[in-house]
């Protein structure tokens, strides 16, 4: 399978970059995100919905404000108050923060995400809508791992580190669902220009099977 450790450092130093070079407020807190890494943003919606008391979906400024610093993003407030106000576009006061989190999280052309939705489906062998470890050890030799061979890691434990790559920071529980191997992938996807480039990387993953 292809190295996903380097693939998440070259999107950390492209999103450095790109922070760098923002534009405005949303491309700059889009870039801090993705400097956590390709699963960075999947742990920002947990932190939203675990701040998300009466389970309405959104967000007070204050609130959104607390949220942006706890999971690291620092802004002047007066760039709180510009990301807000675009958010709530009827000015009552709140925004909804998963529409807040699919704005962040980075745009697939159809082919990749053809590509992504084929790869998520050849392991998920159950048809049940996630990935296991016991899916996993289908299709992914664990007995080749590095920790394996030196007796640090079990089987059990390669698959168990190698699916916590899709899994949001603070939630993890052996199984990954398709949004998160979706955003995962939507992630590492602004870091490969080339569709070949990406369609060759999915391919070395997962197989020179995926159908389109």
């Amino acid at each position: 399978m292809a190295d996903m450790g380097r693939l998440n450092e070259e999107l950390k130093a492209k999103a450095r970059i790109n922070r760098a070079h923002a534009r405005n407020t949303l491309e700059l807190v889009q870039a801090q995100f993705l400097a956590r890494g390709a699963s960075g943003l999947k742990g920002v919606q947990r932190r939203f919905h675990i701040m998300d008391d009466d389970g309405n979906r959104r967000l007070s400024f204050e609130e959104f404000s607390k949220g942006l610093r706890d999971v690291g993003i620092n802004l002047h407030k007066e760039q709180e108050y510009e990301l807000f106000r675009f958010f709530d576009r009827d000015g009552e006061g709140t925004i909804d923060f998963e529409e807040f989190i699919r704005a962040m999280q980075p745009k697939m052309n159809e082919r990749r995400r053809k590509l992504v939705e084929a790869a998520f489906v050849k392991m998920d062998n159950t048809g049940d809508g996630i990935i296991t470890v016991k899916d996993l050890a289908k299709h992914y030799n664990a007995k080749k791992h590095p920790k394996y061979i030196s007796g640090e890691w079990s089987e059990t434990k390669v698959y168990q580190e190698f699916l916590k790559t899709f899994e949001a920071e603070g939630h993890i529980d052996g199984i990954v669902t398709l949004e998160e191997f979706m955003s995962y992938y939507a992630a590492i996807s602004c870091s490969i220009d080339s569709d070949a480039y990406f369609d060759l990387m999915m391919r070395n993953s997962w197989g020179d099977d995926l159908l389109l």
